[in-house]
């Protein structure tokens, strides 16, 4: 008996679809059709996806995005400057009574996204290696939210009785929660337990802090849906083979039941990620993420609301990057969808 992930790609779809099911050709020769090829879930669901036009420049951009942020300290190499360096203080000229001294905030052949007011850093360093922070940061989140729901979301499905009892009441208990006034008001008070007040909290600790936090309530909704999903699976026969074969429960959860949940599971990451790149740069604009002097997108943000009355420049940068990439993440994750359950509508 094979689970629906291992026949998916084996269907009994008439020769000469086209790329979905099975395939034939006609031989130049004789006028025969060659042997009837088939194609895995995995193969259909990337056809579907290089159709979606939308889907492939949204791809594009994302990636091109994660490439900046992962090249940055290249880009800063072959830029000649840093996110750190104060340049409007070294070089007389460049700041007039703390703002820009030339047009559009100070954007010139040096200094490509011009440069910040009061401290005068590179605006276009800042916001590469802001970037990089906070991806890294969102990553991290998504990773560890996405594992710890496929663990306790799956268990709970599978096993079922009490096991799915607890993890439920437990879910129900952390989603009563309002996450964004949790992450504001636990960040420095987990800080606290781990440095002193008159210490100052080395920035990887911060960093740690944050996932932590926002690991604590981001995995809930996925482990819900992957529970449901698994309750609908474990009584199907693949599974009761499987058991009757002698398989263990981990075998069967990793063998059997986690590859017939990777489509909501890819897709509902595609969805959590930008969810997380939010509401990091909500809490370092509210002064609970990254600090000075570590670069921060949402930091950008606090401070382009003091500076947009003389300089709105500064805020232009990195507002048009997040909106394209929230936008950019979003729409891959409709085409992911689509791709998966091509019988979907948008």
């Amino acid at each position: 008996m094979t689970s629906p992930s291992q026949t998916a790609g084996t269907t009994t779809d008439t020769p000469g679809l086209g790329p979905e099911g099975l395939t034939s050709k006609k031989n130049g020769k004789n006028g025969k059709n060659d042997p009837l090829q088939g194609r895995s879930p995995g193969q259909l669901m990337w056809t579907r996806f290089k159709r979606d036009r939308t889907g492939v420049i949204s791809a594009g951009v994302v990636l091109f995005f994660f490439l900046i942020g992962v090249l940055a300290p290249v880009i800063s190499k072959l830029y000649g400057k840093d996110p750190y360096t104060r340049y409007g203080m070294i070089t007389p000229g460049l700041l007039v009574n703390q703002y820009p001294a030339g047009p559009n905030g100070g954007i010139n052949g040096d200094f490509w996204f011009g440069i910040e007011p009061t401290l005068g850093r590179d605006v276009f360093m800042q916001l590469l290696y802001g970037i990089r922070n906070t991806l890294g940061l969102a990553v991290g989140i998504t990773l560890v939210s996405v594992l710890t729901a496929i663990l306790l979301g799956v268990a709970a499905g599978y096993f079922g009785g009490r096991t799915d009892y607890f993890i439920g009441r437990f879910i129900d208990l952390l989603m009563a929660f309002p996450n964004q006034l949790f992450f504001v008001a636990f960040v420095p008070v987990v800080g606290a337990i781990f440095v002193a007040p008159e210490d100052e909290m080395p920035t990887w600790l911060r960093a740690g802090i944050i996932i932590l936090v926002m690991w604590f309530l981001g995995w809930m909704s996925l482990a819900r849906l992957l529970r449901g999903q698994v309750l609908s699976l474990r009584e199907r026969e693949f599974v009761e083979a499987a058991k009757v074969s002698g398989a263990s429960p981990w075998r069967i959860i990793r063998r059997e039941l986690v590859p017939n949940v990777m489509t909501p599971i890819l897709v509902q990451t595609t969805y959590m990620l930008p969810n997380f790149v939010t509401s990091i740069a909500g809490l370092s604009f509210l002064g609970v993420g990254l600090v000075e002097p570590t670069p921060d997108w949402g930091r950008m943000f606090a401070n382009a609301a003091e500076y947009y009355r003389n300089d709105i420049t500064y805020l232009f940068f990195p507002g048009l990057a997040m909106v394209i990439f929230i936008v950019a993440f979003n729409l891959l994750g409709d085409s992911v969808r689509d791709a998966f359950d091509p019988k979907r509508a948008r």
